[in-house]
């Protein structure tokens, strides 16, 4: 299933300045090691060492966040031909 990722402006560096790529994935994690074979090293700034997406990360399909999506394991979320995935650094600020 090929799926549309919003990449953040900050992992662009990773990605040759594209700010969306399109990929083949059935799931959320799928897509993490789909990203990391295309873009090398990539995989190491969206998850922790045990392969967990890191904390600062919000993650979208079609608008919705994982987490909510599949509160178990939100990486086990499955993904839909056509589905747009967004990064979403999170932001703090006061």
């Amino acid at each position: 299933m090929t799926v549309k990722v919003l990449i953040p402006t900050p992992l662009q560096k990773f990605t040759n300045d594209e700010a969306s790529v399109s990929l083949e994935a059935g799931s959320v994690d799928e897509l993490l090691l789909a990203m990391e074979t295309r873009y090398p090293g990539i995989r190491a700034r969206l998850c922790d060492e045990k392969g967990t997406l890191r904390r600062f990360l919000n993650v979208y399909v079609n608008s919705e966040d994982i987490r909510f999506l599949n509160d178990q394991q939100p990486q086990s979320t499955p993904l839909q031909d056509g589905d747009q995935v967004s990064i979403v650094p999170a932001v703090a600020g006061g």
